[in-house]
């Protein structure tokens, strides 16, 4: 969040603080400096990706090979001038900042719902001002970054103390980021993202001297400055009153600045003027209205302080640091061997909310991009529950002697005020036998245990019926098809056209290039393919969670959204599976994958009429064509598609996207195997 207004001050008031800098010629320095270690900029990755996504489409799900290119790109032009990149991501919702999330949720809210407006009304993506993330970027943006080979941080704590402590404690060259709090910490020199020219290696650092000088304060001033004008900590409404007593008593205001330029002015030349202690903290405490909490800007301060730094408005003997939700002893689970390692993969990016589970039972899902006036498609958080539920069963079942402790979570969706978070009971999966201990899932060996952590997956989405046809696919193949066939049998009112669209999308995606699918064009952009693809994406998150808990039945990098997703292809396989044109049509005129569609669609159906959900074709006009022409124009097209509901299932181990037949306890992969093998780059 950082300090409201100061990065907008310091550029406006405090223009000597604002030093454009080239980078190479700072890391050439550094070099000099420090012979023996490599120029390192520490990266606010939650600060960076809105920069980041810079492909033109961003409606429609996400342009994710486009995104892996442009994520690419700027990691070789780092390395190339000698600079190493080490990545910081935001692990954990603390609970000081949960109001401020809830705020931006609501706000993000808002946007969506304009967003829908302008695409219903106009037929297209609107400018970029109306930007919104594509849903789950952050998440998938850090598996990227792995995948592409970079170190890659999740951290346990507030991800710009982590970055701060990082940049201090291995001398790095600097903070890459866009929060104000950067300007505050007593750190590395302090990057603007949003000023970074790539090509030149060009940016503006930020000076806190400059800035001292220019308010006539000193370093250890800073923190408490920071407090005084409000941050996560010390909300502004308590500090209302105060601002108003440093404004009336502030000689040197300047009436042509706004209020909250003045305020900081103000707030300023109070601090200037009183002694830095102890004492000085406990009288400003009391002169703020802090209720019951009356250790709030005590708290606030401390917040600042990096590891092995004193400050003299806390003495060390009044110190209270907090204990981090990396602490084992508060946490859910009791099991040493199995929270040291959820922590480990936590920090290391290599699972996906498993840690947050274990340690305080508590998890967040920020906002997708779904329309809350289309009643027919659930919120995501509501069609995922049930799977989630399962796999909350995997994780806990065994903890807390056999009663399985509810869950809070937090999930954005129509209808959820996010007063207080929802009480969600673990339910086990339909397992024979019961569901394999998580010691087991993640620790024992063989191929009797692979094929538990498979079955346990597909348990958790109930799919472990299909469990022979699916492991005879390919990974990415068989993970799409799970996600596919789970989502249309808790979403009644998708169809046979919305299903076609799906197997279209991943069939033509193989083999496409970034290149390729950026020039692809559409003529217009359909709302509730925008809705549908926010969906899925939702849905591949929901799959690493389900990977991560049983121990990991595919390599992470097969559940990418890369591998099997493009928000402009999807609409253009939607549009026209929609206005019913022909298979040939539907899949680019390549005759080789007429066989594979029918075999996906009919392995999907069969799991669906499995559980008494048959799906239905339903063409939507949505302003493309009229239901009676999508009937009247393609009958070839209608005839091919209803009939792989009636057909039986045949797997005839044709196309690409089989297998070669393996030895039992062979067919995929341990999430345990080598980095290089679990982040593989697609081609």
């Amino acid at each position: 969040m950082g300090i409201k207004g100061l990065q907008g001050f310091v550029a406006r008031v405090c223009p000597d603080a604002c030093r454009t800098v080239d980078l190479k010629e700072m890391a050439e320095k550094h070099r000099i400096d420090h012979p023996d270690v490599l120029p390192v900029i520490v990266v606010d990755a939650m600060s960076c990706v809105r920069r980041w996504y810079t492909p033109e489409s961003w409606v429609c799900g996400g342009q994710w090979r486009e995104y892996l290119a442009v994520l690419e790109d700027f990691i070789e032009t780092f390395k190339a001038a000698g600079i190493e990149l080490v990545f910081y991501f935001d692990g954990v919702v603390e609970e000081k900042k949960r109001d401020e999330w809830i705020k931006r949720r609501q706000q993000n809210n808002r946007e969506i719902a304009n967003l829908f407006q302008f695409i219903k009304a106009h037929r297209k993506q609107p400018g970029r001002e109306m930007f919104v993330l594509p849903s789950a970027l952050p998440t998938f943006t850090r598996f990227a970054l792995k995948a592409l080979g970079q170190k890659t941080v999740c951290t346990l704590q507030e991800a710009d103390f982590e970055v701060a402590a990082y940049g201090l404690q291995h001398n790095c060259m600097g903070i890459l980021g866009q929060d104000s709090d950067y300007l505050i910490y007593n750190t590395s020199p302090y990057f603007s993202i949003e000023k970074l020219c790539l090509d030149r290696l060009v940016t503006v650092m930020y000076s806190r001297e400059d800035l001292c000088r220019v308010l006539g304060l000193s370093m250890k001033h800073l923190p408490l400055f920071a407090c005084l004008l409000g941050n996560d900590v010390v909300p502004e409404n308590l500090l209302e009153g105060f601002w108003h007593k440093c404004l009336v008593t502030c000689s040197s205001r300047n009436r042509s600045y706004n209020r909250r330029t003045s305020i900081i002015l103000a707030v300023a030349n109070y601090i200037s003027k009183i002694p830095c202690s102890y004492s000085s903290l406990k009288h400003l405490e009391g002169m703020l209205p802090l209720g019951s909490d009356n250790t709030l800007l005590h708290r606030g301060m401390e917040s600042y302080l990096l590891p092995g730094q004193q400050s003299p408005w806390i003495p060390p003997d009044a110190r209270n640091f907090k204990m981090s939700s990396g602490q084992e002893g508060t946490a859910m689970c009791r099991d040493k061997e199995i929270f040291q390692l959820a922590k480990e993969h936590h920090i290391q990016s290599e699972n996906y909310a498993i840690f947050n589970i274990l340690s305080n039972g508590e998890l967040e899902c920020s906002n997708s991009l779904e329309d809350d006036c289309d009643t027919e498609i659930p919120g995501q958080a509501l069609i995922y529950r049930p799977a989630r539920q399962h796999i909350y069963s995997v994780l806990l079942e065994s903890e807390k002697d056999g009663a399985c402790p509810l869950v809070k979570e937090w999930f954005v969706y129509c209808g959820n005020t996010l007063e207080q978070p929802e009480l969600i009971q673990p339910l086990q999966p339909p397992i024979p036998g019961g569901t394999p201990n998580l010691k087991t899932l993640w620790f024992a060996k063989g191929p009797d245990v692979e094929k538990q952590r498979y079955s346990t997956f597909l348990a958790c989405f109930h799919l472990q019926d299909a469990m022979e046809e699916l492991q005879a696919l390919e990974a990415p193949v068989a993970a799409f098809c799970c996600l596919l066939t789970y989502l249309m049998m808790q979403v009644s009112s998708l169809s046979l056209e919305d299903l076609n669209a799906f197997v279209a999308l991943i069939l033509c995606l193989r083999g496409k290039s970034a290149a390729e699918l950026a020039t692809l064009q559409l003529v217009q952009v359909d709302p509730r393919a925008v809705h549908l693809g926010a969906v899925l994406v939702r849905g591949l998150t929901t799959l690493l969670m389900a990977n991560s808990a049983c121990g990991f039945p595919f390599s992470m990098d097969d559940l990418m959204p890369w591998k099997v997703f493009d928000g402009k292809l999807f609409q253009e396989k939607y549009q026209k599976s929609h206005r019913s044109c022909s298979l040939e049509e539907l899949l680019e005129g390549n005759e080789s994958l007429y066989t594979p569609f029918q075999n996906l669609k009919a392995l999907i159906c069969k799991a669906c009429a499995l559980k008494k959900r048959t799906i239905q074709s339903r063409p939507r006009g949505n302003g493309f064509i009229t239901e009676t022409h999508q009937r009247e124009l393609n009958p070839r097209f209608q005839q091919t598609h209803r009939s792989s509901l009636v057909s039986p299932y045949h797997n005839q181990m044709r196309g690409n996207l089989w297998r070669n037949p393996q030895p039992q306890g062979r067919r995929y992969r341990s999430g345990h195997s080598d980095q290089r093998r679990r982040f593989q780059v697609p081609p």
